[in-house]
């Protein structure tokens, strides 16, 4: 089993601590593969990094479909991308907060999510709603430091997200802690033995479940929603994007229905 771990930012030192983290919790006979885009933002702390770190996210899985990949997690809290993801993949596609808040649901009645700017934690509420986990989130909560200064020798990161997190499971009434950032994963353990709670990882959990998918043989929908995208010509600098190998258009679709989540 080959998954494919995407980083949709380009920063080749956090891709290298995800891909460290993954390893330590794959099975025998899982490979992962971590690699970042070539085109993109640095890091990913608002709508507009967000929406720039989409097309290279979408070439990796593309080319991730070339080489024969068997699913694909979406390193990124935002989960960027997500459902394009899914019209282009075969096999299963994860993204971080999907994995993490789920996991999180399971082990507590309720959780709160521990980021790093303020002005991201709108976007992790908005993934709460669509992911139908409003009911066991507490809080969303942000420690005020920039994505890139999580690794940096002598950052006060950890111990922020420490105190933090204790704010939250004594305010909030948490009983979990969900790290919301990608960039957080190589902390997991150490903030986890000064709370003495459950503390999850986005990109172990995330790599866990793609790799439960595909051990029971399941793959992404073809038909509605995550089929393949028509094929047409894109313009400019995203030719290069254009689809081929639509799935065919019949000429009665299936109804559409209203999105549920939860």
């Amino acid at each position: 089993m080959r998954i494919k771990l995407i980083n949709p930012n380009t920063t080749q030192r956090m891709t290298a601590a995800m891909e460290q983290c993954a390893r330590a919790v794959i099975a025998p006979g899982t490979e992962v593969v971590a690699v970042s885009p070539t085109m993109g933002p640095p890091s990913i702390e608002g709508y507009y990094d967000e929406a720039l770190a989409t097309p290279g996210l979408l070439a990796e899985v593309e080319a991730g479909e070339r080489e024969g990949f068997d699913g694909y997690v979406i390193a990124c809290f935002g989960d960027p991308g997500l459902y394009a993801a899914r019209e282009l993949a075969r096999g299963p596609v994860v993204g971080i907060a999907e994995a993490a808040m789920h996991a999180a649901s399971v082990l507590a009645p309720g959780f709160s999510v521990v980021t790093t700017l303020s002005r991201t934690r709108a976007m992790a509420w908005h993934l709460a709603e669509r992911y139908g986990m409003t009911r066991f989130c507490r809080n969303v909560r942000a420690i005020d430091v920039a994505v890139l200064e999580l690794d940096e020798p002598g950052s006060a990161a950890r111990r922020a997200i420490v105190e933090e997190c204790r704010r939250a499971l004594e305010e909030d009434g948490a009983d979990t802690i969900v790290l919301g950032c990608a960039g957080m994963t190589s902390l997991c353990a150490q903030v986890e033995d000064a709370l003495g709670v459950p503390v999850i990882d986005g990109v172990t959990a995330a790599v866990k479940w793609v790799e439960a998918l595909v051990a029971l043989r399941l793959t992404t929908a073809k038909r509605g929603d995550f089929a393949r995208p028509l094929a047409k010509r894109y313009d400019g600098d995203f030719a290069r994007f254009s689809p081929s190998n639509p799935t065919p258009v019949t000429e009665t679709p299936p109804p559409v229905r209203p999105l549920r989540y939860g």
